[in-house]
C-alpha cells in the first residue's frame, strides 16, 4: 500500500462536487486497503494515543456550521486488530502508547474518508499526533511503515497551508504570493524526498509564517514521508490546486 497525505477540507468539502470526485478517483486507483490508519491534524495528544476500536459517535470538532453538517455519519467498522499491531510497532520503536477508547473520528478523518470510501466498509483506526515537532513524527511514520506491507493505508490528514485569517470562503480572492511560493516549495521538497529540508521547513520554506500560523495541519505529511523513508519509491501529487483562497489542496502519495 502507498502512504499518503491528503488535504482534508472543512465539512463544506462534502458540497464541493469536484473535490469529492478527485478524492474518490484517487481512492479507486489505489489498491483497496484492508484497514486504514488515520493521523489527523485535529488530534494532537501525547503520547501516541489509540482511538476507538469499536463504533462510537463522530467528533464534530467545528462550530457554527449549518445543522446538516452535524448529521453526517460515517459508521466505519472498528479496527481492534490494527490497534494491537500499532501498539506493537510503536512500542517496539521505544515510544509510549495510550488509549482513548471513546474517541471517535474527527472531521479531518471522516470527511475525506466519506469521499474516498463512501461505503464506510473498511476498518478505520485513528491515532493522535504526539508532537508538532517534525523529528518525532518522522520516526513515528517510520515505525508504522510495516503496516503498508500488511495492506494498511497510512493517511496523514491536514493542509500544507492553513491560515484561517487569510481564507475566503467565497473563493473569489486573488491567491497571495506566499501561498504559491510555499506550495511550490513543498512540491519540490516532497518530490525529491528531501528529508533534511522537510524537517527544517520552519526555517527554509518561503512564506512559512503566513502559510502556517500554527503547525498541526502541516506536520501529518512528515509522518507520511516517514512511512516511506526506508524504501525507494516514486512520489506523486494526485490532487493539486487551491481552495478557500489561501489553502493548497496538494495531496501526496508515496509509492
Amino acid at each position: 500500500m502507498p502512504a499518503v497525505f491528503l488535504a482534508h477540507g472543512s465539512p463544506m468539502l462534502l458540497d464541493d462536487a469536484a473535490w469529492v470526485a478527485e478524492l474518490g478517483a484517487w481512492a479507486r486507483v489505489m489498491p483497496r486497503p484492508k484497514a486504514i490508519l488515520m493521523l489527523s491534524a485535529h488530534w494532537v495528544d501525547a503520547p501516541v494515543t489509540l482511538g476507538a476500536t469499536e463504533p462510537v459517535p463522530l467528533v464534530y470538532d467545528f462550530y457554527n456550521f449549518p445543522e446538516k453538517y452535524y448529521r453526517v455519519n460515517y459508521p466505519a467498522p472498528g479496527a481492534p486488530a490494527l490497534a494491537r499491531r500499532v501498539r506493537e510497532l510503536v512500542s517496539s520503536a521505544g515510544l509510549p502508547v495510550a488509549e482513548e477508547p471513546r474517541r471517535g473520528l474527527d472531521h479531518g478523518a471522516y470527511v475525506p474518508l466519506l469521499c474516498m470510501y463512501p461505503g464506510a466498509d473498511i476498518p478505520v483506526l485513528q491515532i493522535s499526533l504526539p508532537a508538532l515537532t517534525p523529528a518525532p513524527l518522522l520516526e513515528l511514520g517510520r515505525a508504522l511503515a510495516p503496516l503498508r506491507d500488511e495492506g494498511v493505508l497510512v493517511i496523514g490528514s491536514g493542509f500544507l497551508t492553513h491560515n484561517l485569517r487569510a481564507a475566503d470562503w467565497r473563493g473569489n480572492v486573488v491567491t497571495p504570493a506566499w501561498v504559491s511560493e510555499f506550495d511550490a516549495w513543498c512540491a519540490e521538497v516532497l518530490g525529491r524526498r528531501d528529508v533534511d529540508a522537510l524537517l527544517d521547513y520552519r526555517k527554509r520554506a518561503p512564506g512559512v509564517r503566513m502559510a502556517l500560523p500554527t503547525h498541526e495541519h502541516f506536520v501529518p505529511v512528515v509522518s507520511a514521508m516517514g512511512a516511506s523513508i526506508d524504501v525507494s519509491e516514486p512520489v506523486s501529487f494526485p490532487i493539486t490546486g487551491l481552495t478557500y483562497g489561501a489553502f493548497t489542496k496538494r495531496s501526496v502519495q508515496f509509492g
